[in-house]
């Protein structure tokens, strides 16, 4: 598209596809551990935290890396 600004790095489209995998993996599966820290706490609150925080930092990293992706431009 003529509007969008060119980067000089192009990335191959296998890896990009592999990046949006990873990213949604991430995404759930740290929203996921994280609602089954806040429910694992009831019983054992250590525990619970330790899921939640973790899920929360897995779930971060996962919307830190759409952000990656966004800058990065496939290659022919």
């Amino acid at each position: 598209m003529g509007f969008f600004k060119e980067s000089a790095s192009s990335t191959s489209s296998k890896a990009i596809t592999r990046l949006q995998q990873l990213i949604w993996v991430l995404i759930y599966g740290g929203l996921l551990t994280l609602v089954l820290g806040l429910s694992v706490q009831r019983s054992d609150d250590a525990l619970g935290w330790s899921l939640v925080v973790g899920g929360g930092m897995v779930a971060a990293i996962g919307f830190a890396l759409i952000y990656v992706r966004s800058r990065l431009t496939a290659g022919d």
